[in-house]
């Protein structure tokens, strides 16, 4: 059994200094088939530890209700064969680029501005989801013979709230569940942010891409004594939707890293591997004024620009990092696994079946809500990803007026008296064409991803204020919801009555089957939507994720142990307008097309 301490000038392993080299690595962003492989890829680089953050909502998505914590433990035990240590994070905030910042719905639908904060109903479903989820982390500390050496305490908390009654207390729930080893915050390298973030007693590391010295003069003034760590090396970026791919060149990141390592610092670079935001559970950042902010939902891929792309290969950017890392490591650095391969030959699957979308919902969704006076949100029905179908009625005998929608979120695809009449979002909430009455008005609407950093963390979803017919607000409104979660449920789809899809109306559950002929669970593949509009992907009942025409992403990830040698099938769920009858899958195309992005120095 080892100790790992902090001590004044360096981390301690049974008292002898010693440096982390340390990569982010999300278990939960990576399909568990692949998690040895993607570990081995990080020692092959010269790392010797892995980060990963814990993603509440993942794990407990009703109160109450947890599903396989045990995937922490099983992935802390994969890092631990591949010769890595382990930083765990587990919130109960993340950030991550992930939905709602790793808070369930039903949390933030509760406690709504008081999470964060010293509110004891909030802090109480803490202490429940610590007690639940840190067994996995305790057993596996490096005391009991584990890979764990550091346990976080909340997250870049200084960039959010200054409630340091929190976060001690926060800091006390994980003592008081059994960890020993060191906890540690980290924050962006501002005076503002330390002082809001830290907490006396608790190691505070800093964030940042660039500029090392300058980051850790601004930590010494806080902390005096003590490792210095770079917890978060943003090596790459993320991408959103109707946007450009992000991207930093290897160089300038390259000599980013050797200044942290000049320095004498550890490092976490984030990431070394992204992964994937499958099954819609990517987040959103808000830019802008506070009160006029523009919605930036986040694309499917996590690539990051990260050494190690989506599909798991070596990139220019880790070939340059294991250069810079090799003189720090302990010996020689192991060889590469094998590169992951993708399919031998392309396949065009052909969509054959198709069910349209109230179909879908009445085999699906969850019972219609009675009519209330106003809609419920997404929060208030219990809805984290998915569709909500909103239907209200149009008073008449009355002329033609304007339809819109107040605090809509995120987009509405509208329907008067069954024909479709427009999309709507949040800047463009008022319908062309004006609607006279009587008339049924439905409103299928979709939240792309909630806010995961900043003030607006946990706003609401769905329609939000309400709908209105010229200045009067529409009563009476019946929802209904389509939770992403119900696919996955065994034999769920078969329920749904599927009809030629040459009856398609454009939108709706399409279907095809394909055959493959190599060898399961090695390969993988990208599989493009040619002239679809927006919707989800499923392969083998695996949801890939979002897909959206408006770039900048193209190409949706397929990991080899989804598909399978013999039959395969495909799911498409299209909101907006189904494209070419079919999709296709390739070795790996690239990932992102469309307008230039940014450059990152």
């Amino acid at each position: 059994m080892a100790d790992f301490t902090v001590g004044d000038d360096h981390f301690r392993l049974d008292g002898k200094p010693v440096r982390l080299l340390s990569g982010a690595l999300h278990y939960f962003r990576v399909h568990e088939e692949q998690w040895d492989h993607r570990l081995s890829m990080l020692r092959a680089m010269g790392l010797n530890c892995v980060e990963t953050y814990v993603p509440w909502n993942l794990h407990e998505p009703r109160p109450g209700r947890f599903r396989d914590v045990g995937a922490l433990g099983r992935f802390l035990d994969a890092a631990q064969r591949a010769g890595l240590w382990a930083i765990v994070r587990p919130g109960p905030y993340i950030c991550a680029e992930w939905e709602n910042g790793g808070l369930p719905v039903w949390v933030t639908g509760r406690f709504g501005r008081r999470v964060r904060s010293r509110d004891e109903g909030y802090l109480g479903a803490v202490e429940r989801w610590f007690s639940a989820l840190l067994p996995q982390v305790v057993q596996r500390q490096i005391g009991r013979g584990g890979p764990v050496i550091m346990v976080q305490a909340e997250n870049e908390y200084g960039s959010f709230g200054s409630d340091r009654v929190y976060l001690r207390r926060v800091a006390g729930m994980l003592r008081e569940r059994g960890l020993t080893v060191p906890l540690f915050t980290s924050d962006g390298p501002e005076d503002h942010m330390l002082t809001g973030g830290s907490v006396p007693g608790v190691l505070a590391t800093a964030n940042f891409g660039s500029g090392a010295r300058e980051a850790f003069e601004v930590l010494r003034r806080h902390q005096p004594k003590g490792p210095l760590m770079c917890m978060e090396f943003w090596c790459g970026w993320f991408e959103h939707w109707g946007a450009g791919p992000m991207e930093r060149d290897p160089r300038p990141a390259t000599e980013a890293l050797r200044e942290i390592l000049e320095c004498g610092a550890s490092v976490n670079i984030y990431m070394a591997h992204g992964g994937t935001n499958f099954a819609g559970w990517a987040g959103a950042n808000r830019s802008g004024p506070l009160q006029d902010q523009d919605f930036l939902p986040t694309v499917t891929s996590y690539d990051y620009d990260a050494p190690i792309d989506e599909y798991g290969r070596a990139t220019e950017k880790f070939r340059m990092f294991r250069e810079v890392l090799a003189p720090y490591a302990d010996g020689p650095l192991p060889e590469l696994p094998p590169e992951p391969v993708g399919l031998a030959e392309p396949v065009r699957v052909r969509l054959t079946g198709w069910a349209s979308l109230d179909a879908v919902l009445g085999a699906l969704g969850d019972e219609e809500g009675a009519p209330s006076g106003m809609p419920p949100t997404f929060e208030e029905l219990g809805v984290d990803r998915g569709l909500v179908r909103y239907r209200v009625s149009v008073p008449g005998p009355r002329q033609p007026y304007a339809l819109d929608v107040t605090g809509l979120r995120d987009r509405a695809v509208v329907r008067v008296d069954g024909v479709r009449a427009g999309v709507l979002t949040a800047e463009e909430s008022v319908l062309a064409e004006p609607v006279a009455g009587p008339a049924e008005v439905e409103l299928w609407v979709e939240s792309l991803g909630r806010v995961n950093y900043g003030p607006r963390l946990g706003e609401s979803k769905g329609i939000t204020g309400g709908v209105r017919h010229e200045r009067q607000y529409l009563h009476g409104v019946r929802a209904r919801a389509l939770r992403l979660d119900a696919f996955e449920e065994p034999g769920a789809v078969e329920r749904v009555a599927f009809e030629e899809v040459g009856r398609s109306d454009g939108t709706g559950l399409f279907r095809g089957t394909f055959e493959l002929d190599g060898v399961a669970g090695v390969g993988h593949a990208g599989l493009e939507l040619p002239g679809w509009v927006r919707g989800f992907v499923w392969v083998n009942g695996f949801c890939l994720g979002r897909y959206w025409s408006v770039g900048a992403q193209r190409t949706l990830y397929v990991p080899g142990p989804v598909l399978r040698k013999g039959g395969n099938e495909v799911w498409v769920l299209e909101v907006e307008g189904a494209g070419a009858p079919f999709v296709e899958l390739g070795p790996g195309a690239p990932v992102f097309g469309g307008a230039p992005g940014v450059v990152r120095g």
